[in-house]
């Protein structure tokens, strides 16, 4: 059963700045633990990323998965999974407010793993998945 975590934090920088490094895959070994490598598959007619292929080592799960990339305007990217080795599904959202001088920042993420796991251990990685990528963009985007 798939479960829903989300969190926020604000980053002083604005929603474009913020956006332009998420929008960025082929950057994301240098800036998150998890992924190891990124490869744009497809992009729309605005050149924006539709489908990536990624290949993640978090530790004990290690994947290649694909996902598929929707954008509602310049502030909401949202995913859903295309193919992966590790999950059976796998859909999250950042979604970019203004806040103040900076930006806040929702990341939410909704996982189904293949092997069985508790959903409180589950609900834990996903806290933890979210947690460091939050704490990895707000560091990327503050130190350009």
């Amino acid at each position: 059963m798939a479960e829903h975590t989300s969190s926020s934090i604000t980053i002083e920088a604005a929603p474009a700045e913020v956006m332009g490094v998420i929008a960025d895959f082929a950057r994301y070994p240098d800036w998150t633990g998890e992924v190891k490598e990124a490869e744009v598959l497809a992009t729309d007619d605005a050149g924006r990323a539709e489908q990536v292929r990624l290949v993640m080592d978090a530790g004990a799960i290690k994947d290649d998965q694909t996902l598929r990339y929707t954008w509602a305007g310049e502030n909401e990217l949202s995913w859903t999974l295309v193919k992966s080795q590790m999950l059976r599904s796998l859909d999250g959202s950042y979604v970019l407010k203004p806040a103040g001088t900076g930006t806040e920042v929702t990341y939410s993420l909704t996982v189904d793993v293949k092997i069985p796991m508790l959903g409180m251990i589950k609900r834990k990685a996903e806290k933890v998945i979210i947690d460091r990528a939050l704490a990895g963009l707000k560091k990327r985007v503050e130190s350009k």
